[in-house]
């Protein structure tokens, strides 16, 4: 049972809705009316721990299992989702002149990105509801996310991405064997088809911004440092945003946490948007209203934070301003070198979008918005063999490059000595 879950909560006008009640969004608002799982923090309270967490020896998503809008008794893919290295990166911290950073490394998650904890939750929930066929919208990782988290359980999807997307994402696509279909278009122009596709054909729609589960699964982050943190909450937290779902569901995990007593202050959001891609950046900065505010043409090398329109724009505006964070925005040229920046220092290998994450604190940092003393976490989202030909050109920036040499040691040491 989902008896934890009080209703769902539209964030444009506040109605809630049990949760059998809609499927998606309130309807009053159509596609934008994403809405906020509510739980009842008491009985979950009675449920989960913090003391139970010290003898589960669950090392996944699941071991929060009580905090997830899923029922207690759900089959859980068997693909080990959660749990990933939070590293103490002290040569970077002093790099920047920092005391304690660290780096949230979710590019060591099953297909190499953090959106393997939102898949996750998507396939419990469809297979709950019987689906046949799950259909999602993606730049590239969520798709691999749904792709490789499908083939764990033989769940059928059909997945729409831009056909400018990285070869390697599209090739984890075709490896776990789902249905491609490479749009002639954005990303936005996927999504819109989707959610088209998805209405006609009654498939479940695994869509950010728009199935509110996705949030819920991409939560679990922040359980996790702060866990591994021993309780003690960072004072900040920097993280790429395209969508805006992930940072959305950072500031739901704090949220929670907070809710349950676990932590007793609420870490500072950073979100980091590509200089070509920044709709939320340029949002909080003008302080605009995001409801309204017309689409932008998106351009970055950062595929995966490539967002015309985030979806989950009305989580991800929340989630920086009732934390009092920043929108941050960094060029193409800062987020390549910020690959090999990341990389040398903690042997982390990032694709664009979770180098951006660091790009966005080297720019912090220059600008005076964080302090020596502050702790900081980091979060890597995606894996950097992901995106290869982005890396070397990262490196080719920085004018390193391999170097040729005939079979023997007399021309080795030419160029080593």
């Amino acid at each position: 049972m989902t008896d934890h879950i009080l209703h769902l909560k539209c964030l444009i006008c506040g109605k809630t809705y049990a949760p059998d009640e809609i499927a998606y969004v309130c309807p009053d608002h159509g596609a934008e009316g994403i809405v906020d799982v509510q739980y009842d923090y008491d009985l979950i309270g009675r449920r989960i721990s913090q003391g139970d967490l010290l003898y589960n020896t669950n090392y996944t998503i699941w071991r929060y299992k009580p905090l997830l809008p899923i029922n207690r008794d759900s089959k859980v893919p068997p693909l080990t989702v959660g749990w990933t290295p939070l590293y103490r990166t002290r040569r970077l911290a002093a790099e920047l002149g920092l005391k304690q950073l660290w780096v949230k490394d979710d590019g060591r998650l099953p297909t190499a990105s953090f959106k393997d904890r939102a898949s996750a939750i998507a396939v419990i929930k469809a297979q709950e509801q019987q689906a046949t066929m799950i259909a999602v919208a993606s730049t590239g990782n969520a798709a691999a996310a749904l792709s490789g988290l499908c083939a764990s359980v033989g769940q059928p999807n059909i997945i729409f991405v831009p056909e400018t997307a990285p070869p390697a994402k599209i090739a984890q696509l075709l490896v776990f064997g789902s249905q491609v279909i490479l749009v002639k278009g954005s990303y936005d122009d996927a999504f819109e088809l989707c959610l088209q596709a998805a209405a006609k054909y009654g498939w479940y729609n695994r869509n950010t911004g728009y199935n509110p589960y996705m949030t819920e699964g991409k939560k679990t982050v922040s359980y996790e440092i702060c866990e591994q943190l021993g309780w003690r909450a960072p004072d900040r937290i920097f993280v790429s945003v395209g969508d805006g779902c992930i940072i959305g569901g950072i500031h739901k995990g704090l949220t929670d946490l907070l809710e349950l007593g676990w932590i007793n202050r609420m870490p500072k959001l950073m979100g980091v948007q590509a200089a070509g891609s920044a709709y939320l950046y340029e949002a909080w900065q003008n302080g605009e209203d995001v409801l309204i505010k017309p689409p932008i043409k998106a351009t970055t090398i950062a595929d995966s934070i490539s967002a015309g329109l985030p979806r989950d724009r009305l989580k991800a505006m929340r989630a920086v301003r009732e934390t009092q964070g920043a929108f941050i925005s960094v060029t193409d040229k800062e987020i390549l070198a910020a690959i090999p920046a990341l990389a040398r220092p903690t042997g982390i290998f990032a694709e664009p979008a979770g180098a951006a994450a660091y790009a966005g604190l080297v720019k912090a940092v220059n600008e005076g918005l964080v302090s020596a003393n502050e702790r900081i976490v980091v979060i890597n989202t995606g894996n950097g063999l992901k995106d290869v030909a982005s890396a070397m050109t990262a490196v080719q920036q920085i004018g390193t490059q391999a170097q040729r040499v005939e079979p023997s040691l007399a021309a080795l040491e030419r160029i080593i000595l």
